[in-house]
């Protein structure tokens, strides 16, 4: 009886693999384009569909004294794995977006807050072009931030970004964005950009707790628009044949705040529920491509109207603002064969008076090789974190390959 349930299982297999090779289609998407691209054909809406993941190798090694490396430790993983549907509905000028995340790096976090389930979602917005350069945004996705978080973690120069991102990023949450943007003269490029979201991060299921949170960006960008929106990709893989800058300023205010980093970090909790307290965070940052070299720049600065976290009767409870500042510099050269070299320098100083952080200098270089663009890629990067004043600093190795369908 086994050896007949075998067979037919075979043979069901065997049928089943037939059906879908004679089945498959041939598509005109190229690599990297996305899977699937199919528009109605009343052209009444569109869906492209697309994957993406990213493996990794990190080394970490410890430095306690002028005697050598100890506390080694490694690891491998999925450190992103993507699905991507974006497109327009009704009409093109409403397009929409969604991104899952499936890898436990990019699902981590539940909490009360988000009813204990995985953070799938990064991104479910809407984006409605209502009036010739106006656009309204309406869902969940980034915030206009710094640069570096804007960028996509598959377009990034380096393996992943630096401290200064992690230290103060504003990320993605939940609200409404108006962005627009006017042309003065022949090149002049002005974006502004408004948010209004719930200040508490992405897939929040509880009740708004506190304020909501305000963010404002400008960008001026004197010579024009970058080639492919290469303002918000890391690299000159388009080669610039005329120097492209832009700079821009962001200001985020979180009214009565319930996190310890804005709408990021954990929840600031004491003896009656959670504290509120007033954070802003102010973003300076700049991106120049010229003919395979690029230079981006970031400054950071964030404080806290009361950064002690308090009971109800005024004693502290322990648990900080993280209130602070921080620089981040990077420059690359990209070569003929599409061979990168980039550098890197980050410096975190956050109030030691309020956090207890002495002052944290980290400097990289990567080399990354793009086979195909940023869709096909390895990248690695050698970086030395030095902590001032302490004996605990570390040396990091990462190796990684990306591939975007």
């Amino acid at each position: 009886m086994i050896h007949i349930n075998l067979k037919l299982s075979l043979f069901a297999l065997f049928i089943f693999i037939s059906s879908f090779y004679k089945a498959q289609e041939i598509t005109k998407t190229k690599f990297g384009k996305g899977l699937y691209n199919v528009v109605a054909e009343d052209s009444s809406w569109s869906m492209k569909f697309g994957a993406r993941f990213q493996t990794l190798f990190i080394g970490e090694w410890n430095i306690h004294d002028s005697l050598g490396l100890t506390e080694s430790n490694s690891k491998f993983l999925t450190r992103r794995a993507r699905l991507k549907f974006d497109g327009f509905a009704f009409n093109p000028k409403l397009q929409y977006k969604i991104e899952l995340g499936l890898s436990n790096r990019d699902i981590s976090g539940a909490s009360t807050y988000t009813s204990n389930s995985p953070n799938y979602i990064f991104d479910a917005v809407l984006k409605w072009n209502f009036y010739e350069n106006f656009q309204l945004w309406i869902g969940q996705t980034k915030l206009p931030g710094n640069r570096e978080r804007v960028i996509s973690s598959g377009d990034l120069q380096f393996v992943d970004r630096s401290l200064l991102n992690s230290r103060f990023n504003i990320d993605r949450d939940m609200g409404a964005q108006l962005r627009h943007h006017i042309k003065i003269g022949n090149t002049f490029l002005i974006r502004e950009m408004i948010a209004c979201s719930q200040g508490e991060g992405r897939n929040v299921t509880s009740d708004n707790y506190g304020g909501y949170q305000w963010t404002g960006r400008l960008e001026f960008l004197p010579f024009g628009s970058f080639q492919s929106k290469g303002d918000y990709v890391g690299s000159d893989l388009k080669r610039e044949e005329k120097p492209k800058l832009s700079l821009a300023f962001t200001y985020d205010l979180n009214d009565r705040a319930v996190k310890s980093r804005s709408n990021m970090g954990s929840y600031l909790v004491n003896d009656v529920g959670l504290y509120e307290t007033d954070i802003n965070t102010i973003f300076v940052d700049a991106m120049f491509k010229f003919k395979g070299f690029s230079w981006m720049g970031e400054f950071a600065d964030r404080q806290a109207e009361d950064p002690y976290v308090k009971n109800s009767d005024g004693t502290l409870t322990g648990d900080v603002v993280s209130v602070g500042r921080g620089i981040n510099t990077q420059i690359g050269y990209l070569f003929k064969n599409n061979w990168e070299i980039a550098t890197r320098f980050t410096q975190i100083e956050l109030d030691k008076k309020v956090t207890g952080k002495n002052i944290e200098n980290q400097y990289t270089l990567g080399v990354s090789k793009y086979i195909s663009g940023h869709k096909l890629k390895v990248q690695s990067d050698l970086s030395y974190l030095d902590v001032v004043d302490s004996k605990n600093n570390e040396v990091m190795f990462r190796l990684q390959m990306d591939v975007h369908f």
